[in-house]
């Protein structure tokens, strides 16, 4: 275990996620989310393919043994990722990304449902709080649908929850997923089947890109490949609630690429909110420490040699 390398991979990735986010924004005026969907997919293939060269999980890294499970997350987790990027067309970066912190919320009540796991009153009391944070993000949105406001920002806002709604289905169906199969089995099949469906929204029309948006559109997909293959690196190098808080920097991140890329400043409600929700989830990833540790003694005092 490497922790600092594990939290400077950590970082890396999300900053990555964020410059690919910057470029999907500068471009979701003019491009459907289902086309860029298909780049940021289908170019991210390779450089998957490379980190599995380099983990020497190639070819063995592409064996398969429940499609069905893999279909599924791509299913979920392509659907949720066109509907994030036809969010970027409406929102500010920092009130889309605040709106996508609802994910690993919502998932800690999804693996209580489907899942069968228990969740304790404190985890469930963080969600809750989390929750209102979303909602106070929300609120300007949700008075637009009242006359009181941008309505295209009211859509906005629907698409990014509905994204966060169906991400947190497919990482709760990762979870599963992973139990039978190999992590970087699920990366590669995760690119490969959003690639795949991508390609269904090829009737409602594509728009063929210039030299430079071409060059834009490939390197989101290069640039997420990277990210991903960072991000799943760095949970090999520290435990994940060591990890999992230095995903907020995104929020500092969207502040800083919204204000100097597209002149964006983030609201009061927006700001207020997306602190609830930070707070929220570093409750639950301090929490899940704690218990942690108390897990480790009780083995520890269980051993033969803790006796």
């Amino acid at each position: 275990m490497r922790p600092l390398l594990g939290i400077s991979m950590k970082l890396a990735s999300v900053t990555l996620f964020m410059g690919m986010s910057g470029i999907i924004k500068y471009l979701s005026d003019r491009f459907p989310a289902g086309e860029i969907v298909f780049f940021r997919s289908f170019f991210a293939i390779p450089v998957i393919i490379v980190w599995l060269l380099l983990r020497h999980e190639f070819p063995a890294g592409l064996r398969m043994g429940w499609p069905f499970g893999h279909l599924m997350r791509g299913l979920f987790g392509a659907t949720s990722m066109g509907l994030s990027f036809a969010a970027l067309a409406f929102l500010p970066l920092p009130e889309a990304t605040a709106i996508g912190y609802a994910a690993p919320l919502l998932m800690v009540l999804f693996a209580a449902w489907f899942l069968g796991e228990t969740v304790h009153r404190f985890r469930i009391t963080s969600v809750g709080i989390g929750l209102v944070g979303v909602l106070i993000v929300l609120a300007p949105d949700l008075a637009a649908l009242f006359g009181q406001g941008d309505r295209t920002a009211a859509v906005g806002a629907g698409l990014a929850l509905v994204s966060a709604v169906l991400a947190a289905v497919a990482q709760t169906w990762v979870s599963h997923l992973v139990q039978r199969e190999r992590v970087p089995t699920v990366v590669f099949y995760f690119s490969t089947s959003a690639t795949l469906l991508s390609l269904l929204t090829l009737p409602w029309g594509w728009v063929r890109p210039d030299a430079g948006e071409a060059a834009l559109l490939v390197s989101a997909g290069v640039i997420g490949g990277l990210a991903q293959a960072l991000l799943t690196s760095s949970y090999r190098e520290a435990d994940a609630s060591l990890i999992a808080p230095f995903e907020y920097a995104s929020m500092v991140l969207a502040i800083g690429v919204g204000y100097l890329v597209f002149a964006e400043v983030p609201g009061r409600q927006t700001l207020i909110g997306a602190a609830i929700i930070v707070a929220a989830g570093l409750l639950i990833i301090w929490r899940e420490r704690q218990l942690g540790i108390q897990r480790a003694r009780q083995r520890k005092a269980l051993s033969p040699g803790g006796r």
